[in-house]
């Protein structure tokens, strides 16, 4: 399969819904997406079924906020999810939605400045029609551009993200199937290691992910953890202060898992199931069960992964826990 038709349905999808009036939308979304779409998204849209729901619920408000925007993409790649009761083919694109930020939206107040959305987006196609889509948002990034900080504290530090180092990751024409076998094979065993989660030394833990990560490796985290760049600062900055953080964890499994060339990704509804036993992101929090759900792109360099960009709905999360941070910004 090369998915070249499947490309083109998204790009001309993509098209189309970025350059609609709020009133052509309804008509945009019948001719691409199945009327009984099933749209994931983050806290407060979470899950929406139908094309009338998705116009209502999310475009609606969306269009009325940000003007003139631009998607500006960094990953586009598609490929055949094999994961069971999810098989098929599916698009995914990341970067940034590029906006005049000019009336409210979810309660953040608007800037009447440009406004930079951090995205990613996993569209399944069937018979020639989008029928699930997982549009993930970095709204605290959002927050933070309108002079709100959500998090008292981070371990690493929010950006504006760039795109891969090597500016290859627009995949628009046909890829060799073998190079994208090999980077979804390394990022399954990555992903293996981390079920195990057995290091409890910050030694051992460097030990386990020089296996499957690069020592220049670059880890693309949501605002609220932040960034941050080469394998020991990873250790020290996120993957050790977020294993003290939590207890019970549970590894929920994913919903998609594709790649293509040299990069590949995969989502959860949610992929953790965890407790907190301190603070964290700087904020206090109750020792009850909550759940992420995590969008994870990477980048593979030779064998061995170098760049993961990161997408969690700590809003999603943190509610559940009893904290709503939409809900105090009013």
């Amino acid at each position: 399969m090369n998915f070249q038709s499947e490309k083109q349905l998204i790009l001309n999808y993509y098209n189309d819904i970025g350059n609609s009036k709020i009133e052509e939308i309804p008509k945009v979304l019948s001719n691409y997406c199945s009327e009984d779409l099933l749209w994931r998204g983050f806290h407060p849209f979470n899950e929406i079924i139908g094309l009338d729901n998705l116009y209502l619920q999310f475009w609606v408000p969306f269009k009325k906020s940000f003007f003139n925007s631009q998607r500006r993409m960094d990953i586009f790649l598609a490929g055949y999810n094999k994961i069971s009761g999810n098989e098929g083919v599916w698009v995914v694109s990341m970067g940034h939605l590029m906006s005049l930020f000019d009336n409210p939206w979810i309660g953040i107040k608007d800037t009447k400045k440009i406004a930079i959305l951090r995205y990613c987006e996993f569209s399944k196609i069937q018979n020639g029609k989008i029928t699930e889509v997982a549009m993930f948002f970095d709204i605290p990034h959002l927050m933070l551009q309108a002079g709100i900080k959500p998090f008292p504290s981070e371990t690493g530090i929010s950006l504006v993200q760039p795109g891969p180092l090597t500016h290859d990751g627009l995949m628009f024409n046909e890829q060799d199937p073998n190079v994208g076998n090999k980077t979804l094979e390394i990022i399954e065993n990555m992903i293996n290691d981390v079920k195990v989660w057995t290091s409890t030394s910050r030694a051992s833990l460097i030990d386990e992910l020089k296996k499957s990560w690069n020592d220049n490796m670059v880890w693309w985290g949501p605002t609220g953890i932040g960034s941050t760049y080469t394998i020991e600062r990873y250790a020290d900055q996120h993957a050790g202060p977020f294993r003290d953080s939590f207890k019970d964890r549970k590894f929920n499994g994913h919903l998609c898992r594709v790649s293509e060339g040299n990069y590949g990704g995969f989502f959860g509804w949610p992929n953790l199931t965890l407790t907190p036993i301190k603070k964290f992101m700087g904020i206090k929090t109750t020792p009850k069960s909550s759940e992420m759900r995590v969008i994870d792109m990477y980048r593979r360099e030779g064998k061995k992964l170098t760049e993961n960009w990161v997408f969690i709905d700590l809003l999603h999360f943190l509610k559940i826990l009893g904290i709503d941070i939409l809900k105090n910004l009013k």
